[in-house]
């Protein structure tokens, strides 16, 4: 029960994960324009702060790893997307009058909007490898497995969000709709009865 749980979350996040960093485009627009320099700006905040989430989620799931640790991370996660959706306007307005050099307002923009979030949701991954392991001799299996379903599901999140989602509903509908996803998925692994610990899944 628990392993198709890790894989599904694992989904969702990279499903999250790349449709925000598809939306940011959208939400920069506005003030910056959508020029290769609004997206390497994205995309390098986007890889600094995934970087940083896989080193702080690495070090966080040597410590009594379990579900119900996970699901809070989730929780977190959901709840962290608010902060793209309250502060974007404002938040562009701002850097927008105080910084002339278009580089340097969307490079600021995009940490300010996008670094938090993405950070918390880069600690899943790491999280999840933890979780699913069951011996040394398996790490590599285990790990390979997960990250081609997380890959997957930033797949499914890039498609659906670049063809539909965007066709159908507002940006900050899909951000809520994302964070939702997470705060649920979070909820039913906090239900998870039973501690994980040695990082061992077992039906």
């Amino acid at each position: 029960m628990r392993t198709p749980l890790l894989l599904l979350m694992s989904f969702a996040m990279g499903f999250a994960i790349m449709s925000t960093e598809l939306l940011g485009g959208r939400i920069l627009a506005p003030s910056f324009g959508s020029s290769i320099y609004v997206w390497g700006s994205i995309i390098t905040v986007y890889m600094l702060a995934l970087s940083l989430g896989y080193l702080l989620g690495g070090h966080w799931s040597l410590k009594n790893p379990c579900f119900k640790k996970f699901g809070v991370l989730f929780l977190v996660a959901g709840l962290s997307l608010f902060h793209i959706v309250l502060l974007d306007s404002g938040t562009m307005e701002m850097v927008f009058l105080n910084v002339e050099d278009p580089r340097g307002g969307a490079l600021l923009a995009s940490l300010l909007l996008f670094m938090l979030p993405t950070v918390i949701m880069g600690m899943a991954a790491p999280y999840a490898v933890r979780l699913l392991v069951e011996s040394r001799e398996s790490s590599g299996r285990a790990a390979g497995f997960l990250y081609f379903v997380s890959t997957l599901g930033s797949a499914a999140g890039t498609i659906l969000t670049s063809f539909y989602l965007v066709a159908w509903m507002e940006i900050d509908q899909i951000i809520w709709c994302n964070s939702a996803m997470l705060i649920s998925l979070g909820v039913i692994s906090l239900l998870q009865k039973g501690e994980v610990n040695n990082a061992l899944v077992a039906d």
